[in-house]
Order: structure tokens, then sequence, then C-alpha cells
């Protein structure tokens, strides 16, 4: 057997490049992550704002939470959080309707068969029960309850996930104290110019408005829309998805309190878009996704305020985007994490998740000095793989449209889609069934609470479901639909759980 030596060539500095969201959650898993003599250094201007649209967030952000060792009552006093059970969807599939994606299954799970063939099947005898009536997690988020799940897998309050809500630049201010305390090290300066290797092309250095220069071995591009690293400096190119996903403008304002303190986020369709509500302690996030081709910059403002729940706290600010991703994410010895990798419209929630998965993957295949193109290759592999599948989904919400009453949807309705959105549709529409080309983070609960939200409707439930003459599935969804209300009502309303919990200081 042959002996392995030390790695002589491990990665001596690392530098991040931006703060916001993308920079600190980075920073704050390397200091978890490198306990070795590798010094981590962050760059950031307080004179360049952040994009502050992250506030909504899916199930795996507990895990990154989880992995730092952050306690979540503290995490959510100290980022004015919520809780976060699903998303509400209002007017997507038609005017008038709603449907609900809920983080967790469909029921539970009672034979071989998905308990959404036995749904569909008594649909088509004559029961028009909605789909999400049979969820745990709108059971609770109906009510405007919260509870964190139960661990015991018999019973039905464990049948359901969560995420948060919370204020994004408190959340990065929060991870800079768990950074520093970690060693990492923050420098401030407006970065000037970048040197490059004249052989390899590496980056050598960043210069700074102040003269300052900062060496790494290793660079993590956090610097947002414009890829200071990963596009002006390496020019990586761009993938533009807004053939598929035409909005490019969002309007953000905030505003007070009004309406039901929910338990999840809120989207709802307008004639040339959409926008979020996003609540949290001390106000409620609004936004408008909006295409400039169908209508202006003053016009969506105007829509966003007259649409709010509470009066305005702020002025609408509006932010410009081209839906996509970098033809590479890692080019030489720079990673680009957060919008700086690319762009997905926050429809499900995705921004600070893909922030998450670039830094996981990036721990999973940490490099050393030599930037092996084995490790290069495969982080690109899998993080194309990943915006490409999440891509597809968002489409879905676009795509799948009754609406006619706009240029937008009339666009939408009618537009080619991906030939991997088409494999998905076809097969749903044929016999019911989700199908999938790999790993994918959304899953078949996510992707048949859309399909049918926007009536996609199978043409037959999967055949082997007439095949299980034992099972009652009609009494089985009855008794499933009444015990989780049950369990709904007994929990605490999602403002005496957080105020019983983790109640945040008033601002």
């Amino acid at each position: 057997m042959l002996a392995m030596t030390a790695n002589n060539d491990s990665l001596r500095s690392i530098a991040v490049i931006g703060g916001g969201s993308a920079g600190w959650m980075a920073a704050a898993a390397l200091s978890n992550a490198v306990r070795g003599d590798c010094r981590i250094t962050l760059v950031e201007s307080d004179a360049i704002g952040t994009v502050g649209v992250g506030e909504a967030t899916i199930p795996p952000i507990r895990l990154f939470n989880q992995r730092l060792g952050i306690d979540e009552h503290e995490f959510i006093r100290n980022t004015q959080g919520s809780y976060k059970l699903g998303i509400q969807f209002v007017n997507w599939g038609r005017n008038g309707h709603a449907y609900f994606h809920p983080f967790g299954p469909f029921g539970a799970d009672f034979d071989m068969v998905p308990i959404h063939h036995f749904w569909l099947k008594a649909r088509q005898a004559g029961d028009q029960t909605p789909l999400d009536d049979y969820s745990m997690a709108w059971a609770a988020a109906s009510r405007c309850r919260f509870d964190r799940p139960m661990q015991d897998p018999r019973m039905v309050q464990s049948k359901f996930d969560y995420a948060y809500h919370f204020d994004a630049g408190m959340y990065a201010r929060f991870l800079r104290g768990y950074s520093e305390e970690r060693g990492v090290t923050r420098v401030e300066g407006r970065i000037v110019d970048v040197q490059q290797n004249g052989e390899s092309g590496f980056i050598e250095r960043v210069t700074l408005d102040n003269g300052k220069t900062v060496e790494a071995d290793f660079y993590l591009d956090c610097t947002g829309f414009r890829g200071l690293l990963i596009e002006d400096t390496l020019e990586t190119g761009y993938e533009d998805w807004t053939h598929w996903l035409p909005c490019d403008r969002a309007a953000a304002v905030q505003c007070t309190h009004g309406g039901e303190f929910t338990p999840y986020t809120r989207s709802t369709a307008h004639e040339a878009g959409w926008q979020w509500r996003i609540p949290l302690q001390h106000r409620i996030g609004n936004g408008y996704v909006f295409c400039s081709k169908f209508i202006s910059e003053d016009d969506a403002a105007k829509k966003l305020l007259d649409n709010l729940d509470g009066d305005p706290i702020t002025d609408p600010r509006v932010l410009r985007f081209t839906t996509g991703r970098r033809k590479k994410f890692w080019n030489k010895n720079c990673v680009a994490i957060g919008l700086a990798g690319g762009f997905m419209e926050p429809l499900e929630s995705t921004s600070l998740h893909l922030i998450q998965t670039g830094i996981t993957r990036l721990l999973a295949l940490f490099p050393d000095r030599n930037m092996d193109p084995l490790a290069v290759d495969e982080y690109n592999r899998l993080t194309q793989l990943e915006f490409e599948t999440i891509r597809d989904f968002l489409i879905l919400h676009y795509c799948a449209t009754e609406r006619d009453d706009s240029e937008l949807w009339r666009y939408c309705a009618s537009m080619e889609i991906p030939d991997t959105l088409k494999l998905k549709i076809d097969n749903f529409r044929a016999y019911g069934r989700i199908v999938s080309t790999g790993i994918e983070l959304f899953q078949n609960p996510s992707w048949l609470a859309v399909l049918i939200g926007q009536f996609i409707w199978p043409e037959r439930y999967d055949p082997l479901t007439d095949q299980r003459t034992n099972v009652d599935g009609a009494r089985t969804l009855a008794g499933l639909r009444r015990v989780m209300g049950e369990a709904a009502d007994a929990m605490p309303t999602h403002r005496a759980y957080i105020d019983k919990h983790c109640k945040a200081a008033a601002v």
C-alpha cells in the first residue's frame, strides 16, 4: 500500500470579495471549516449597497445554520425573522385562483402508490376536495399557526417542513460577527484594480481605492450582478435565459404590518409580472418582479404601492437583472458565489439557497493551490445542473397558465420551453407521473403542487392504483384531512410561537 503524504500545496489564503449575504455566508462557512493555517480576508465597501431581495428561504437553510452551530431562536431574534411553511400563489394559473406550494409532502404515505393517484381517482369519482387540503403545511399555514415538526414519523405533525423569512442585511451582520470571532479579517475599501498572473491568468491581488492590496491563493467573487472578478476580470461569459423567464426588473419596498402575520410567503401574479409579500417581525417586505417590455418602471412602482398591506416605510427601489448563469462558475482560481454566478428570480426563494449550495459544493471539492481541473469541472457541472433544474421549475409557473389577459401571459403561454421541462409535463399529463433526469432541488411534492395548482391535469391516474383493491383510498384521504386539521388547530398561532420563543427587540 502506498503511503499518503501531507499536501504541501494547501491553500494559505482565501479572499472573499464582496460582503452582503453571499460574502458573509461564505466567510462564516469557510471559517467554520478551515481549521489550519489558512488566512481568510473579506473585502467590502460600505459605499456599495447590497441587493436585498433574499428575505425568504427554503428548508435547506436550516441545515446551513445547524452546521455553523447557530441556535435557531437566537438567529430569528437577531434577524427580525419569522417562519415559512411554503408559498401561496395567487392569480397564476388563472385570475381569482390560489394554490399552495407546501414544504413537505402531501398527506402521509399509506401505500406503495403515491398518494396523489388516490386523490386523482377520488376526484374522478366526484370528490372535488383541493389537493392543498391534504398538506399538513397548508393546514397550519391557512390557520396562521406554527410549531416545529414532531420527530416521530408516525405522527401527522411530522409531515411538514419549514424555512424562514428574515432581514437579509441583519443576517449578514449576524454572520459577520460569527466570522470575525473565528478569525476572518474584514477590509474596508472599493476595488479599483485586479492583477493577474501573466502566464496562468490566475488572480494574484486586488488593489483598493485607499491604496491597500489584498493577495490570496484563492478568490470568491461575491460582488453581485457585476461579477467583478468572474466577468470583468476573467471574462467568463453569461448565458441569458430571458426568452424563458422574461422578467428583468424588480421594484422593492418595505411597509408596516397589515393583514395577517402569515407563516408563508405570498406571490401574486399581475399583468406584467408578480408581487412578493414577506412578513417579518418588524415589517413586511414587498416587491414587484416585472418585464420592462410590458410595463414602465414608474407604473410598476405605482402598482406595487397600490397593493401593500400597510404604509410604505421606504421609497420603491428598482433593480435590473438578466436571468441566467455564468458559463463557468469556477474559472481559474476564482469561484462566483451568489448573484455573481447567476440570477434566478426570487419566485421560489432560491437566491440564498444558491449561495448555500455554492459554498457547500466548494467545501466538498475544496482545492489546493494547483486548482485541479477535475474538481473545477465537477463543480461547474453540478452547479450548471442545479441552475438548469431550478430554471425549469420556474418556467413551469409561467408557461402553465390559462391567463390571456395581458401581453406577458400570452407570450408565456405560447413560448417554446426546454425539452427537459417538456418531458416532465408530458409524463405528468399522461399518467400523473413525476419524472426526473437527475438530482433536483425541488422534489415530487413541489412539482405536484405547481402542476396541479396551474391546471395541468393528468389524463389518467396510475393504473396500479386500481390493482390495490385492499386499499380504501377515499376513506384514508378523508381521515388524513380530518387529523391534519385537528393537529393544526392544536398548534399555537405564528405570532404566539414567536412571542414565546424568539421575539426580536423593537426597532
